[in-house]
């Protein structure tokens, strides 16, 4: 199982529009391509949105990701959140059990 943490500067201004946009698009869309999301947060402080992807499935990370983003789906969500990213960052994190 490989998990990545997502952080995204969003534009300011733009939270709400970007959330919902990724609410309704990227979210759903990530599912049907065998992605799970383990949780996404917003941050209305400093425009900031967080969420945790992970991917169990047959690809490695990246066979799935370059699936997903060259699907026909991928291309057609409009609103595309993509547009209020300033500052994208991921890392791919190991669990710490507890």
């Amino acid at each position: 199982m490989t998990t990545q943490l997502r952080i995204y500067e969003i534009t300011p201004g733009h939270l709400d529009a970007f959330v919902e946009a990724w609410r309704t698009g990227v979210a759903p869309l990530r599912i049907r391509f065998g992605f799970a999301i383990d949780g996404a947060w917003a941050l209305p402080a400093s425009s900031r949105f967080v969420w945790v992807a992970r991917y169990d499935g047959p690809l490695s990370w990246e066979e799935a990701e370059e699936r997903y983003y060259g699907s026909d789906e991928r291309a057609a969500l409009d609103p595309d959140p993509a547009r209020w990213v300033e500052g994208p960052r991921s890392e791919f994190a190991d669990a710490v059990r507890l």
